[in-house]
């Protein structure tokens, strides 16, 4: 019997070759690292359930965005847990709130690095949803007055780039309305657009203290099973005006990624969670898996599925990989 022509294994027998075929690339400035901000000095606190991960002090966070840079890393995505939290999240829209003071620093030590804030205000409310409450409801409409205020403030500090992420129906129209009235009309958008309710979010709400008081926030975000409504909520966001679109989580939604990368002629970004993240280092820290091996393979997943950005608590150790 003939040995069949085709032989694949010409192709991966020689590392070379296998580099020169190779259809996915990751590279470093495809990568945004998330970082959190707290007030005061000299604070550098370990997130016990994001090994590796801190809550940094303002001019620590100038140390660790200095490291990124040098690291090959581009660009950061800010969120910031206030000295004081109120019914209304107003640190979140403050003109000295911890995400712009953060931002007018970053920007005079470290100009070449893109700042992205995170426009939201679960970190910044006492009852840690997403923005008005009232009988226990959140309310839409008087949240997106505030989420507008929120991005203005922070457009006004210097930030590059916003990215709500309340998964209130009409932000990012109120949000493009109120930046282009504040004569930020080149300020682009990321838009959390397919955001879903995940258990991935679990050592995210441990870091930025912003676990509900009561509930949760299914009533926004996205129902896990459902797949029609990603697609739309995309499609919304890019008609108010985001210039780019997000996919969060990123590795338990590969089938959504794929299918809004396929879909949409705007950038797509993937939010490689904080869940996804401490399960690797757990794992790891036990000598079950390769940690690099593992979250390099994530990543390129996430490339491969179709992600344009990816927004990852690996970005750093990733770079260092990469070089």
């Amino acid at each position: 019997m003939a040995f069949p022509i085709h032989r694949l294994r010409r192709l991966r027998n020689d590392p070379r070759v296998r580099a020169m075929v190779r259809e996915t690339r990751l590279a470093a400035d495809q990568l945004v690292e998330p970082l959190f901000v707290v007030p005061g000095t000299g604070a550098r606190v370990e997130i016990p359930s994001m090994p590796g991960q801190f809550r940094l002090s303002v001019d620590e966070l100038l140390r660790e965005c200095e490291a990124s840079l040098a690291a090959g890393i581009r660009a950061v995505l800010l969120f910031g847990i206030p000295e004081k939290k109120d019914a209304t999240g107003s640190d979140g829209y403050a003109v000295d709130g911890i995400i712009a003071s953060a931002t007018r620093a970053l920007k005079r030590a470290l100009p070449d690095l893109h700042v992205i804030a995170d426009v939201c205000l679960c970190e910044y409310t006492d009852h840690g949803h997403c923005g008005v409450v009232r009988d226990g409801k959140l309310v839409n409409d008087e949240t997106l007055e505030l989420l507008a205020r929120e991005a203005v403030t922070y457009a006004e500090a210097g930030v590059d780039m916003v990215a709500p992420s309340a998964m209130a129906d009409g932000q990012v129209a109120a949000i493009r309305e109120a930046l282009d009235a504040a004569g930020h009309r080149d300020l682009p958008i990321m838009s959390y657009s397919a955001k879903y309710a995940s258990a991935f979010y679990g050592p995210f709400r441990d870091a930025a203290d912003s676990a509900p008081a009561f509930g949760d926030r299914g009533a926004y975000q996205m129902d896990p099973a459902s797949r029609k409504q990603a697609l739309r909520e995309v499609d919304l966001d890019i008609e108010e005006g985001a210039d780019i679109v997000m996919v969060k989580p990123a590795l338990a939604y590969l089938d959504i990624l794929r299918q809004v990368a396929e879909r949409v002629d705007v950038p797509v970004a993937a939010y490689n969670v904080s869940g996804e993240y401490s399960l690797v280092k757990a794992t790891a820290a036990r000598g079950w898996i390769d940690e690099r091996r593992a979250a390099t393979e994530i990543l390129i997943a996430l490339r491969r599925a179709g992600a344009d950005i990816i927004i990852t608590y690996f970005a750093k150790q990733a770079a260092g990989w990469l070089a």
